[in-house]
């Protein structure tokens, strides 16, 4: 609590994970949460009717005020609101929650605070030991869920972050959406939590409204009170309590830097990705909904490299239309048309499920089990329904096939069979297609790099996929917080492959392009392009920092980097010639990564 502990007047640094950019520095909200006094009673006669009744009324009162947070979220931020709390409704109408709450109640003849508490931190415990990042973030919806339905039913009041009067940094060990969404913007200058990933709710709110956030701090709620002066940065992850005199204008110097650069860095929207001697590739943007169409045009892309459509089926309970897919593909190539448009089919499995629905694919280690082609191909009418989708949004001329976890030359056949049956089953019904669409595969397992040679026979492109291809080359969990350091994309053996794939697809006239998190840093994406690379596909606001990499340099200097990268034993030593080159031509760009 605010006041506990002994005040302290030393700075110190504390490193995190910085999930929204931006520097800011102010006073300290520390948010705790109240502790219900939730008293146990015993049950007798009609008191064990009444309290189901009691606790269906919690039910009804939770379910109505968080569909009003939702409609204060989409007020704030469109398109967020149903995408953040949608989680927090299903915990209500989960029958298996409710219904052992009420088996208990009846059982048990407790009333229902304690039976509530019980049950969510029993489902709680098994979803945070889960190797899943994506469900052990659904812990805090789970918990506050429960929170709110106690304290429906002892009547108190939650913390709330809308009473703010004058602005502050808010540090809480978690945020969950109810905080949030009742927060007033202008009074909230940024976040710090002590858990979190760039994937949680805080980072994904933190992002839609533009605040500057960090997560991962482990320890920050015990080591500062409310009132205290701290120091955000949001782009490196460092968060400075009680920052000095020199701390402050260091860090002054820093914004103002970086907002000149990024204000730099706009004026490139419209110009080509080529190095100085003319050498130009296609620099893409990767996209999830609809909802960063703007943003994609905004910076410049051109067209998307890949449109992860797994994420039309996340926190949803049943399986998306093939009406629903075809309207959003549509929509996404209509408005970027002519640019291209690559709709990567289902990759689910893996750290990505649904909140409901296809239970079959949770499996005891999911990133080298049943997922992604594997999954679609076990169930061809799923994977029949999406390329027909894919196929009705091909006749804007733009759109384009991409499989994903291809390992071998059968699985293109098979997926490619299937495609055909999903031609002919639109030429049936008079539907139009482009019948030329182009399919390609990501590359992302060593088997399919080494055997590029022969899976580029079969397709019309490559697409790197260096998330999972660092994560399988290099036998490390990407989600691992224990083996992080040994998570590198810059690896030798990393870097053959990608090499590799890149000189078969040119061999057999393929274009290769590339659409992981490497492709946005700009100490590597200069050494890609050297490497031969045709195509990188980035998050839409790194467009611009990017392009500026590669038009920085000629592209014979660029393969000589490569020639260099590839000859070298270590990834610290491929880093350090790629920074070198980076600190000569565009030392600014340091300050953005």
């Amino acid at each position: 609590m605010p006041g506990s502990h002994k005040k302290n007047t030393k700075s110190k640094t504390l490193k995190g994970i910085g999930v929204s950019p931006g520097v800011v520095i102010g006073p300290v909200f520390l948010l705790t949460r109240e502790t219900l006094r939730v008293m146990e009673r015993t049950l007798v006669g009609n008191d064990i009717q009444n309290e189901i009744i009691r606790f269906e009324r919690a039910l009804i009162e939770t379910r109505r005020q968080i569909k009003v947070l939702q409609e204060e979220m989409e007020k704030r931020a469109p398109g967020s609101g149903e995408m953040i709390l949608e989680a927090h409704l299903l915990v209500l109408d989960d029958r298996a929650f409710s219904g052992e709450i009420l088996k208990r109640i009846r059982q048990e003849h407790r009333n229902a605070e304690p039976i509530i508490s019980e049950v969510a931190e029993n489902y709680a415990n098994i979803l945070g030991s889960v190797n899943d990042a994506y469900l052990r973030e659904r812990v805090s919806d789970l918990r506050d869920v429960a929170r709110r339905v106690v304290r429906n039913l002892v009547g108190g009041v939650g913390p709330s972050l809308s009473e703010l009067a004058r602005k502050h940094i808010i540090v809480a060990t978690d945020l969950v959406p109810s905080e949030t969404a009742s927060m007033r913007k202008d009074m909230v200058m940024g976040f710090a939590t002590d858990t979190g990933s760039p994937t949680s709710h805080t980072a994904v709110m933190a992002r839609a409204f533009e605040i500057p956030a960090i997560v991962g701090l482990h320890n920050a709620t015990e080591q500062v009170e409310t009132g205290d002066e701290v120091l955000i940065d949001g782009n490196k992850g460092i968060f400075i309590i009680r920052p000095t005199p020199e701390d402050l204008e260091r860090y002054g110097r820093v914004a103002k830097a970086r907002k000149d650069i990024e204000d730099e860095l706009t004026t490139l929207k419209d110009q080509p990705a080529e190095t100085t001697d003319k050498h130009r590739i296609v620099l893409s943007a990767n996209m999830e909904t609809t909802e960063e169409i703007d943003t994609v045009i905004q910076y410049g892309s051109e067209g998307v490299g890949l449109f992860r459509s797994e994420f039309l089926y996340l926190s949803r309970d049943e399986i998306v239309s093939e009406q629903e897919q075809a309207q959003v593909y549509s929509e996404v190539a209509e408005r970027l048309s002519p640019n291209p448009v690559i709709v990567r089919t289902l990759d689910l499995g893996g750290d990505k499920f649904m909140d409901g629905g296809l239970a079959e694919l949770r499996e005891p280690n999911p990133f080298l089990g049943c997922r992604s082609i594997r999954f679609m191909l076990q169930n061809p009418d799923h994977f029949k329904s999406q390329l027909r989708a894919i196929l009705r949004a091909s006749i804007h001329g733009n759109v384009k096939i991409m499989y994903p976890m291809i390992t071998n030359a059968l699985e293109i056949d098979q997926a490619n069979e299937l495609l055909e049956e999903a031609k002919e089953d639109l030429t049936r019904l008079n539907v139009k297609y482009d019948a030329d669409i182009d399919v390609g595969v990501m590359i992302e397992i060593p088997s399919a790099a080494l055997m590029a040679d022969t899976l580029a026979e079969k397709v019309d492109f490559f697409s790197v996929g260096t998330n999972d291809l660092v994560q399988y080359t290099l036998a490390v969990d990407r989600i691992n917080e224990r083996v992080a350091y040994l998570y590198q994309p810059a690896h030798p053996a990393v870097l053959r492959l990608i090499k590799e794939t890149i000189d078969a697809g040119h061999r057999k006239n393929i274009w290769v392009g590339l659409c992981g998190e490497m492709a946005a840093d700009p100490l590597l994406a200069p050494l890609l392009v050297g490497m031969g690379i045709d195509e990188l596909s980035v998050a839409p606001s790194a467009v611009p920092m990017i392009k500026d990499a590669i038009r920085r340099v000629d592209y014979i200097r660029l393969q000589n980097l490569a020639t260099i990268a590839l000859s070298c034993k270590s990834a610290d030593e491929i880093l350090r010639h790629c920074h070198n080159l980076t600190s000569e031509v565009a030392p600014e760009l340091l300050e953005l990564v």
